[in-house]
């Protein structure tokens, strides 16, 4: 049985009709690569075409503001691949004239650009060899060959770009990855995959032996922390509020919230008033308050848990630095900010 021939020919018959595979101009082949990393096609679809819409080459994407291209990322999550993409989008215009770069090694010179990602792009558009792995390809190489090395061990990485390296169909390296990859999406899928109606079923060693549930091993993950945060809803008597920008490294970077107060237990809302955290960030008794959800909502990040209240603060006024509340949904802010204002009725 020749893998690489059965894969690149269900391929040609099953793949997805999707809006980056009707080109090869590499600034949407990377627009896709980044969008679809950590994200499901259905999820980032819609973003690829507002990207693709609002900045239709690479030099529309340099020359708009960070703040403008955070908002239209806003609700993909991992802000940091919209603040890398920006940030490569101006390298490629300022520093090469803007010339998307042709090789796997200029390539990976983009900021946020890794391996896998620099061989995408390399071999869909450049037709350079280089194999693509990621977990679609780590789940389907890790059955068919019945490999049970961790792949986010430093020999898993090694041995299954290797075993990739090998299978590579260097004529047709574009072509290949992408059924590789596809093939990992919709047939070797990680629950409940249709055996029956597979392609490779007769070699398959994970069939053979029982193993498909168990393959790939992944060791397991960093211990999750929990916090508590408490966002603190400023309302001033003439409907203006306090939204900050976070600046410091980290989740959220550069995204808007209202004023945090972070707690290593959860504050209850007949100790909040005299709460010392709050009473040193008012500096003043002159407020009421009332809490939006008395029960945390949880948000679920991949290395924390955050613990979530939105108290609502009353004041009479607010210093120079408020804005009028009306405002807040002009800036880009994490989901959980977003789904807040939403959902609470702010007096416009």
């Amino acid at each position: 049985m020749n893998f690489t021939t059965i894969l690149t020919h269900w391929y040609s018959v099953n793949k997805r009709d999707l809006p980056w595979r009707t080109t090869k101009n590499p600034y949407h082949i990377w627009l896709s690569e980044i969008i679809m990393q950590q994200t499901q096609i259905k999820q980032g679809l819609p973003y690829y075409d507002a990207f693709v819409t609002n900045y239709p080459t690479v030099f529309d994407l340099a020359h708009a503001h960070e703040q403008d291209v955070l908002k239209l990322w806003q609700g993909l999550g991992y802000y940091s691949r919209a603040r890398n993409l920006h940030a490569s989008a101006k390298y490629i215009v300022n520093d090469l004239n803007g010339e998307f770069p042709i090789t796997y090694l200029e390539i990976l010179k983009l900021k946020g650009v890794g391996d896998y990602t620099a061989s995408a792009i390399s071999s869909i558009c450049f037709n350079e060899p280089h194999a693509v792995v990621d977990g679609n390809v780590y789940r389907v190489l890790s059955r068919f060959f019945g490999i049970s090395t961790p792949i986010n061990s430093t020999q898993g990485i090694k041995e299954f770009k290797s075993l990739a390296t090998t299978l590579l169909d260097t004529k047709n390296p574009g072509d290949y990855n992408q059924a590789v990859m596809e093939f990992g999406a919709t047939q070797c899928k990680p629950k409940n995959p249709d055996c029956n109606v597979c392609p490779l079923q007769d070699s398959c060693v994970a069939l053979q032996k029982g193993t498909v549930d168990v393959l790939p091993v992944k060791l397991k993950k960093t211990k999750v922390t929990k916090k508590h945060f408490n966002f603190l809803v400023l309302i001033s008597e003439d409907k203006k509020t306090i939204f900050e920008k976070r600046s410091s490294k980290g989740i959220w970077q550069n995204l808007y919230q209202f004023p945090l107060i972070e707690s290593d237990i959860e504050i209850e809302s007949k100790v909040f008033e005299k709460h010392p955290l709050v009473k040193d960030y008012f500096k003043t008794t002159e407020f009421s308050f009332s809490i939006f959800n008395p029960e945390p909502i949880v948000h679920k990040l991949s290395h924390q848990h955050l613990f979530t209240k939105f108290w609502i603060i009353e004041v009479k006024t607010l210093d120079k630095e408020s804005m009028p509340i009306s405002e807040v949904k002009n800036y880009p802010t994490p989901i959980l900010i977003s789904n807040f204002i939403d959902t609470f009725d702010f007096p416009f």
